[in-house]
């Protein structure tokens, strides 16, 4: 008995020992990048974990032939069957991609379903011209004016963003925005990047996130370049207007698992619907290099260039084209235009510290041009020659971004812990504001000078995983330093200004099953000032503070169907105000948002996918009267979505709409600034590796106005000035064909 007293409990400690094995791994794709947020579960007790950012697991209560299945949503799923082997050493588990089924999508803790639901509103609906990157973020409108060559004026959560001053953008870790610029603050050009190699798209509304700093009010978008090249693409694109687009991609490197190259060339030209020619062109060349240097760390370098020319047509007054003095597209001063130019260098490292931690940083450099003339007024101010401006710089900006992600436990709890810093420098020469006569004579110089502005940063941010529950505290630091030297007085001298700031965040995030999850969003953001508005004597809002919060969730009542809603309230300390008759925009007082979000995304069919996005918002002055407190061009109802097919035999396409309401133009709201609904169709037809398709941008030929303000003006022939709504008029029935050939 005593004997068989041992055996038991032998055969007991054997039968523990095999049931509390772990195994440990690593999940990856086929250039192996490391996978995040991998589901992974045991097919016998369903015991789940999820891989980290290096695309480690760990799991525990492993026996031999136990089944693991492992799914993330874009990625077939696979079964592993595990080995003694695997449980010594550990096992490297690669995945290969496949079509993104919103049945897969799980709603867990450990994602941030909105971004992969717009991801795979990404893969599904792709695009195809800078101009629809950001539309691709639910509820973001654009809108396009001057030629094509400016930066999109942007509406977010009843916010007229100008050209990015609440919405902070950045491309591989690269600021996008513009700090002080010549146009104004926050301008933010995309067109440097060419749509085909985009591979991720990261955004957040509301300023929640201690990542992004500098203009991260209503939100912030990051943009992620492909690593590598799945296969390389010869396209071309004809259209009317004289409107042309080449796009080649091209791997450098065949059959390489350790390093990976390739390029990218763009060039369009287009002259427009415009009675006098856009004479548009834009030429862009993007190359990027990764090698692997050890498991999954990496390094890449990337290198870009792109320039633009064009001549515009402008803004127009409503009375000339009623009174039949110009058509919708004709002009009255159609010697508008610009030149525009950036080349980027940028350095990103990765590397693995330890199994649940890794460490990654970037080191970039940008040179910028900008030259643009504009004439907003005609003859207001200058009866003879017209009110031409010019705005023009020449910047440059070095900056460093690098972050340290780990995954800790605490007894029962376990937490991710970011910790962040950097610095961004702008060394901008030139700073010009000019009175000009056809682009070439200068009449007046308003405003000439150099801003040197530094802003170096941290951030710490944590996020504690307790049971069903996700709290995310967060807090960031950031240091301003503004200098100005002013050209055009007589003594030389630097103004100079400092400023510090604090924002705390703090987040919620509730997951009672996979098909809900609640959050609770909460923080404090900011947007800085010109620095030429910052060292005005009395100037005391250097850094506006923008506080917010946002309830809402995210719902999967049935496998294809996902719906989501947010109710949410910003408080700004600082307004900024487009000021028509100068070109430029001038910093107002305190406002409010609050509004409402709603969206869907629905997959009928393994090849039909339906999405649409609505945005309800009140937005009001707070240091106005009653009745005098609209902000001008704020939205207060927009909605975009459509339908997308693919794999339909050959056939793939897609139809799109948004749609933008009537708002105040001017903050009595007595002038007003029509809304519109345009839409877009597109099909394709894959034959072997060839692609043939036919795109129409506002397939029903509405007469829209793309961008709109109330302005000030005088035509040559009146003797006093009129103040109405003066608009960019939106393109009109625009078919062109596509032949694409990947290979």
């Amino acid at each position: 008995m005593k004997y068989k007293g041992y055996f038991s409990l032998l055969f007991v400690f054997i039968t523990f020992a095999a049931v509390s094995q772990i195994l440990k791994g690593n999940v990856v794709n086929s250039f192996n990048e490391p996978l995040e947020d991998v589901y992974i579960i045991n097919k016998k007790n369903n015991y789940h974990t999820h891989t980290n950012q290096n695309g480690y697991f760990l799991i525990e209560n492993i026996t031999l032939g136990t089944v693991l299945e492992m799914s993330i949503l874009g990625y077939k799923k696979r079964a592993v069957t595990v080995t003694n082997q695997m449980l010594q050493e550990g096992v490297v588990i690669v995945l290969e991609t496949t079509f993104y089924q919103l049945d897969e999508l799980v709603l867990r803790n450990e994602i941030n379903a909105m971004q992969t639901i717009s991801n795979i509103d990404l893969q599904v609906n792709p695009v195809n011209n800078s101009q629809e990157i950001l539309r691709k973020v639910p509820g973001l409108i654009i809108g396009q004016h001057a030629g094509g060559g400016k930066a999109e004026q942007l509406f977010l959560r009843g916010f007229d963003v100008d050209h990015g001053t609440d919405v902070a953008l950045n491309f591989d870790g690269m600021p996008v925005n513009m700090v002080s610029h010549a146009h104004g603050q926050g301008y933010s050009d995309l067109h440097f990047v060419i749509p085909e190699t985009i591979q991720k798209i990261d955004f957040g509304k509301g300023p929640y996130y201690a990542q992004n700093g500098d203009f991260n009010t209503a939100g912030y978008v990051n943009f992620s370049s492909k690593t590598t090249l799945k296969n390389n693409l010869l396209s071309f694109e004809s259209g009317q207007f004289n409107s042309n687009r080449i796009v080649a991609l091209v791997n450098l490197f065949e059959d390489k698992k350790q390093e990976s190259a390739y390029i990218a060339l763009e060039n369009i030209n287009t002259d427009g619907p415009f009675e006098s020619s856009q004479n548009f062109n834009r030429f862009n060349i993007f190359g990027k290099y990764t090698t692997f240097l050890k498991g999954t760390d990496r390094v890449s370098v990337s290198a870009s260039h792109f320039t633009s020319t064009w001549d515009a047509s402008g803004q127009i007054p409503e009375r000339a084209v009623k009174n039949g003095t110009i058509s919708r597209f004709g002009a009255i001063d159609d010697t508008e235009g610009g030149t525009t130019s950036r080349t980027n260098i940028n350095i990103q490292y990765r590397k693995t510290i330890a199994d649940n931690s890794y460490f990654t940083t970037n080191v970039f450099y940008s040179k910028y041009d900008f030259e643009l003339f504009s004439n907003f007024t005609f003859f207001l101010e200058d009866p003879i020659n017209g009110d031409q401006i010019k705005q023009h710089e020449d910047r440059a900006i070095f900056g460093a971004n690098a972050q340290i992600l780990s995954n800790n436990n605490l007894g029962d709890f376990t937490f991710k812990l970011t910790k962040g810093a950097g610095f961004r420098f702008d060394n901008i020469n030139d700073n010009q504001l000019l009175r000009t006569k056809n682009r070439t004579e200068i009449l007046e110089e308003i405003q000439s000078g150099d801003v040197r502005q530094n802003n170096m940063y941290a951030f710490l941010n944590a996020d504690f995983e307790i049971g069903k529950f996700k709290i995310s505290p967060a807090l960031r630091f950031d240091y301003f330093k503004f200098n100005y030297n002013n050209v055009l007085t007589t003594n030389y001298s630097t103004l100079s200004k400092t400023k510090a700031i604090v924002n705390p965040k703090l987040n919620f995030l509730y997951t009672p099953n996979q098909s809900i999850q609640w959050f609770l969003k909460s923080g404090i953001g900011f947007h800085s000032n010109d620095a030429r508005v910052v060292l005005q004597q009395g100037a005391d809002k250097v850094l506006p503070r923008a506080y917010g919060v946002d309830f809402g969730a995210i719902w999967k009542p049935a496998n294809q169907f996902v719906l989501n809603a947010a109710a949410w309230y910003l408080f700004s300390e600082e307004e900024f105000v487009y000021v028509g008759d100068a070109g430029i925009v001038e910093p107002s007082g305190e406002s409010e948002r609050f509004g409402l979000d709603i969206g869907f995304r629905y997959q009928l069919t393994d090849w039909l996918y339906i999405d649409s996005d609505a945005t309800i918002t009140k937005a009001r002055s707070l240091e106005a009267i009653k009745g005098e407190d609209f902000i001008p061009l704020a939205p207060d109802l927009t909605i975009a979505g459509g339908l997308s097919f693919n794999n339909l035999g050959n056939f793939s396409g897609g139809f799109r709409y948004r749609f933008i309401d009537d708002r105040p133009a001017n903050e009595d709201n007595s002038i007003i600034a029509e809304g519109y609904f345009v839409a877009d169709f597109n099909i394709n037809y894959q034959l072997g590796k060839t692609t043939f398709g036919i795109a129409v941008d506002n397939i029903f030929d509405t007469n829209w106005n793309e961008t709109q303000f109330a302005t000030n003006s005088r035509l040559q022939n009146e003797t006093l000035p009129v103040e109405e709504i003066h608009f960019t008029p939106g393109t009109p029935f625009f078919a062109r064909a596509s032949i694409k050939y990947q290979f």
